[in-house]
């Protein structure tokens, strides 16, 4: 079993990018020109590795290697956004890398791109200014479109299977994980349970007790084995339920208006672990988006773009006005489902302004649009 913060190092040794891995600074998906991109780079790296491995690193300064971490992105879906632009698409699986020195809500990103054979891999949809019918491939460190795909040797085929066998978990590593992962989560009650006498998975959280019922907040769960931060929120309740063969977390959110909040049922993970020394996830989404009077949302959409444009000129808030603002990014989220599609163009407009006004605002942004970023791929 390979342990990806070890990969990532061993990758990030190759000071430079080249026709097999490539390192970002951060993607972002929420534009159609960051999902462009990222298609882009998908697409070239599969094209130009037919026969092994291929990666992205992404929360890695590109001058000087160094680590700076991204958001969490827990994102299982990401393959249905690969399957609707690229034809015969790669097998793409997108894992949060915790490394020690970052803060618990930052990871380095790992794309691991699994070829699909000898088949070619080509762009199906037009996205931002790359047309349909393009194919990429790799130029050394740059992804380019070509218009007849190049004969593409197995050079990197002996230099990736060294790269990933150098990578490889053992004991040593697995004990410093967990021990590492107790002495950060010491305040939430850090556990551990080992599955079919290989895989460890370390889960820590806050206990709220709820009739029979016990939930988690702060919660971070890890698979040691692979360094591969599984789950991590500030702020959402989850559900966890183990047996001696799956571990399966319950998501919920917490939405309303006017003080009247009540938990939602979002998105159901489970981790099934076999005798061979493999698993799988699986998740199904269970999010019925609540419905609200439309007469109330039109007075709290009007609200949402009177604030804005507070913020725009930089009007002091009043109390009552900061309250509502901590409400806006759940409320634009409440006013889309419930029909007003303008919503999340202006929640995106306001996503300078939130960041700009405070770190606890802006985490409730990044909070709605994990969400709609979920829903949507479903």
């Amino acid at each position: 079993m390979i342990n990806k913060r070890l990969l990532i190092k061993n990758l990030l040794a190759h000071n430079s990018e080249n026709s097999f891995y490539d390192k970002k600074r951060q993607v972002n998906f929420a534009e159609k020109e960051g999902k462009a991109k990222f298609l882009k780079h998908v697409c070239a790296l599969s094209n130009s590795n037919p026969h092994n491995n291929s990666y992205i690193v992404i929360g890695v300064e590109d001058e000087d290697n160094a680590i700076t971490g991204v958001d969490f992105f827990d994102d299982s879906k990401i393959q249905n956004l690969i399957n609707a632009y690229l034809e015969n698409p790669p097998r793409v699986s997108y894992e949060n890398i915790p490394f020690p020195h970052l803060p618990d809500d930052l990871v380095v990103g790992l794309v691991s791109i699994q070829p699909n054979g000898e088949k070619v891999c080509v762009l199906k949809k037009n996205i931002w200014k790359y047309t349909a019918g393009t194919v990429f491939f790799r130029e050394g460190s740059i992804s380019m479109p070509a218009p007849v795909l190049k004969d593409i040797q197995n050079k990197n085929k002996e230099v990736v299977a060294a790269i990933e066998a150098h990578s490889q978990n053992n004991i040593e590593l697995t004990l410093d994980g967990v021990f590492d992962f107790f002495s950060k989560h010491e305040d939430i009650h850090p556990t551990y349970k080992v599955f079919k006498e290989y895989f460890v998975v370390c889960w820590s959280g806050k206990k709220i007790k709820s009739g029979e019922n016990t939930y988690y907040s702060r919660v971070d769960i890890a698979l040691i084995n692979e360094q591969v931060k599984l789950f991590y929120s500030e702020l959402d309740e989850v559900s966890i339920e183990i047996t001696n063969d799956y571990f399966r977390i319950i998501e919920y959110v917490h939405l309303g208006l006017n003080d009247h909040f009540r938990y939602y049922p979002l998105e159901e993970v489970s981790i099934f672990f076999r005798d061979n020394a493999t698993y799988d996830m699986q998740s199904k989404l269970l999010f019925e988006p609540p419905q609200f009077d439309r007469k109330i949302l039109y007075h709290i959409y009007n609200t949402n773009n009177a604030l804005i444009g507070k913020l725009k000129k930089n009007v002091q808030l009043s109390p009552h006005e900061e309250k509502d603002l901590h409400n806006l990014p759940s409320t634009y989220l409440i006013c889309y489902f419930n029909g007003f599609q303008d919503a999340i163009e202006k929640l995106e407009e306001a996503k300078p302004l939130l960041k700009n006004y405070s770190d606890a605002v802006y985490q409730l942004y990044k909070d709605s649009s994990r969400i709609l970023r979920k829903v949507k791929y479903n």
